[in-house]
């Protein structure tokens, strides 16, 4: 959250003290800058891009109709079920003693995966229920401020038999000789303490792998990236373009894209963007920041570039990425070149965004509007979810703006998550008031009284199979739909 105070004169100051701030360096400014949002500016960007290696191979081509799992063949043979039971609603808590888990995903082998604190679980087609390992990777110490981890977040599968686990750290301190908090010199750099270098290591994500005996093992703490300055740095996710900057501390969602050019790429959502990994190689970060402009003692103005935590996270049916932070909201065109995502020039070039811009009809940009999810549904709408203040459907009407409506009829103004289904469908996930959908009309609302539990955590979608796969972790347990 940000505590902001607002100050009107002869101009407005708004002053912000972030949780989690983007570039906490201010820097004076022209008075005549432009309204629209422009290209990014400060630490995130370098000035000067090398050239896209031209030995890089092109994306791998979309499967063909017909073609990959759960695509019918030409043959006249029935859809690919897969390897779970088909039932229209099945608990999995009750029927495979899953648990409560906090967290779940489903690799492109479709092996069940479960995170419940320090412990992993897994369930492979055929088990009776899962195996759990604990104490893997940023696990294997107990958690708490000053340890590898606070807790960990999020669980995402991958490629078959690997999963990706996200991990919480303390936002970094500001120390003496270092003008940025999240700065960390080198050694043999100015100001570098083997105390603050440590700090690389907290946090982030780890690659894990499933073993032949149903248990889990470290592959990999992420390291590998693609920016020169980060060569052979085995020092977890930071930036990519300047190691030095330690931004991406804690993972606070994620998912697989499942199908497109793009399919098995992974997306994450930080304490400060969202990073792109392919395989153990990440480039980070995007984000959907804006000016705070401040008021020095002097009279002279400063700004500053704003990106709280980025919780909202969404794939559209296109392949576009979307993203919310607690102020503002985006959407991002990926390209075929892992090295293009943080190539940050706004509407222009390789990942432009399409969309940049925040919900005027609710709080101005300075107030935080809690965004948890940001959905696409089959018929183009634009959805979003907040903890505090429900869904919003938003249609744009230009780069920066947009037209956006409160849906109407929910018990609960408290949402955790969304998830859209090949249906036309909108599942809405409440804090409190259990699992809702929304029809594909975009008017009816009803509760799905068939899943346990009052507190919606997570959705997982696997469109791949058929009847696809609704997973639903509550606080009771998760549950699985077939057929949205």
């Amino acid at each position: 959250m940000g505590i902001r105070t607002g100050v009107v004169g002869a101009g407005l100051m708004v002053i912000s003290l972030l949780a989690v701030g983007c570039d906490d360096r201010p820097r004076t400014i022209d008075s005549q800058a432009p309204e629209e949002p422009g290209p990014s500016l400060g630490n995130e960007v370098p000035s000067e891009i090398p050239p896209v290696p031209s030995e890089e191979p092109d994306p791998p081509p979309a499967p063909p109709p017909g073609e990959g799992p759960g695509r019918t063949p030409e043959t006249g043979e029935p859809p690919n079920a897969g390897p779970w039971p088909v039932d229209a609603v099945l608990d999995y808590t009750q029927r495979f003693g899953v648990g409560t888990p906090q967290s779940a995903g489903l690799d492109e082998g479709l092996n069940l995966w479960l995170l419940d604190g320090d412990r992993i679980g897994v369930m492979r087609p055929g088990d009776p229920g899962p195996t759990w390992t604990k104490g893997v990777g940023q696990a294997r110490q107990p958690f708490g401020r000053d340890s590898l981890a606070i807790d960990s977040t999020v669980i995402c599968g991958g490629e078959a038999g690997r999963a990706y686990v996200g991990y919480r750290a303390a936002e970094m301190k500001r120390v003496e000789g270092i003008s940025q908090r999240t700065y960390i010199p080198g050694p043999g750099e100015t100001n570098y303490t083997p105390e603050r270098y440590a700090e690389y290591q907290k946090g982030d994500l780890d690659a894990v792998r499933l073993q032949p005996d149903g248990t889990v093992a470290l592959e990999e703490h992420l390291w590998r990236t693609t920016g020169a300055s980060n060569a052979g740095k085995q020092l977890g996710i930071h930036n990519t373009n300047d190691f030095h900057y330690e931004e991406d501390r804690s993972i606070l969602n994620c998912t697989r894209v499942t199908r497109g050019p793009y399919r098995g790429d992974l997306y994450v959502t930080t304490n400060h963007g969202v990073t792109r990994i392919q395989g153990l190689t990440y480039n980070s970060h995007r984000h959907p920041g804006w000016y705070l402009i401040t008021t020095n003692p002097d009279g002279t103005q400063a700004e500053s570039l704003q990106c709280p935590p980025m919780y909202g996270l969404g794939i559209a049916k296109n392949g576009d990425v979307l993203v919310a932070n607690e102020q503002m909201v985006g959407v991002l065109v990926p390209s075929g070149h892992l090295a293009e995502w943080d190539r940050e020039n706004t509407w222009a070039g390789p990942t432009p965004w399409t969309f940049k811009g925040f919900n005027h009809e609710l709080n101005g940009q300075a107030s935080d509007d809690f965004w948890r999810a940001f959905e696409q549904t089959l018929s183009g709408h634009y959805y979003l979810g907040s903890a505090e203040f429900g869904v919003w459907a938003m249609t744009p009407k230009s780069r920066s703006t947009g037209n956006w409506s409160k849906l109407a009829g929910l018990p609960s103004d408290r949402i955790l998550a969304l998830k859209a289904t090949d249906d036309g469908a909108l599942y809405i996930g409440t804090n409190g008031a259990g699992l809702w959908r929304l029809e594909p009309d975009g008017t009816t609302l009803a509760p799905v009284q068939e899943v346990a539990g009052q507190r919606v955590l997570q959705f997982v979608y696997e469109p791949t199979v058929t009847p696809s796969m609704l997973l639903v972790v509550t606080d009771l347990g998760l549950t699985v739909l077939r057929g949205p």
